[in-house]
């Protein structure tokens, strides 16, 4: 009986250890910048290349997935949000203050076109285009060196303005916003 219970606490052992969780795959990410006095920020889950490399855009690549494919949730989990203390012109879109959910629409690999929806707090793959506040064009550019984990920047070009980039694998993707007074 004795070995029995030292089996069975070598067994619970084992167990708890191989329960305990790993990184999120898709951790969460936050990228914030102050541009003329105001807060803009992006909150999203990255994901990772890991090894499909090639395999990530396109119909049948792993945002091909998508329910609401060649609508992608620019992100992974739940959907990626805008939040601006201003109201902010992006690209050629005036966004009033407040938060959104953003998505890109990938339906022309090479000219990606980022959405600005007014819906927000719901899973990545509930898109409703009725919701959409405005498109904006980006500008795509492939990368020399691939990106593991989807990242955004803001970056502060001075008086109000900026850029929105995002980039994963072998693709960027920005177009420029500004505060609007």
């Amino acid at each position: 009986m004795k070995r029995f219970g030292i089996f069975l606490g070598v067994l619970f052992a084992t167990v708890a250890l191989w329960a305990q969780p790993g990184p999120p795959q898709s951790p969460e990410a936050k990228e914030t910048v102050t541009l003329a006095g105001k807060t803009v920020e992006i909150a999203y889950n990255a994901p990772r290349v890991r090894g499909r490399e090639g395999k990530i855009f396109g119909k049948d690549g792993l945002v091909g997935h998508d329910s609401t494919y060649p609508v992608w949730r620019a992100g992974a989990n739940k959907a990626t949000t805008l939040t601006t203390e201003a109201n902010l012109k992006i690209g050629d879109l005036e966004v009033p203050k407040g938060t959104y959910t953003v998505f890109v629409d990938l339906s022309d690999a090479a000219h990606w076109v980022l959405i600005v929806n007014k819906q927000t707090g719901q899973w990545g793959t509930d898109y409703d285009k009725a919701q959409d506040l405005g498109r904006v064009a980006l500008k795509t550019a492939k990368r020399t060196a691939p990106v593991e984990e989807l990242k955004y920047t803001i970056t502060d070009g001075g008086n109000g303005k900026g850029t929105l980039t995002l980039a994963w694998e072998h693709v960027s993707a920005s177009t420029p916003l500004e505060v609007v007074q």
